[in-house]
């Protein structure tokens, strides 16, 4: 399975998501058609994350911003 999930979440509700579940983020990007690009740092979590925000998902091509440099999230404590 793909580390990639596509959600239309902002970025903050999709980094307290995984915070919640314990599932570490990679990279996270907004994307310019809207939601959030999350690069997961295992395919478990990323199956995780998929069947949790489900409801949430986009399918489908989404639009991403050529200018946006990805930043690491912000660290667990």
């Amino acid at each position: 399975m793909s580390r990639v999930l596509n959600v239309n979440v902002d970025m903050a509700e999709a980094n307290r998501l995984c915070e919640k579940h314990g599932i570490r983020i990679s990279t996270i990007e907004p994307l310019d058609s809207g939601g959030t690009r999350i690069v997961l740092s295992s395919s478990e979590g990323a199956a995780t994350l998929a069947r949790i925000a489900k409801a949430h998902l986009i399918s489908g091509q989404v639009t991403r911003s050529g200018l946006y440099r990805s930043r690491l999230p912000i660290p667990y404590k």
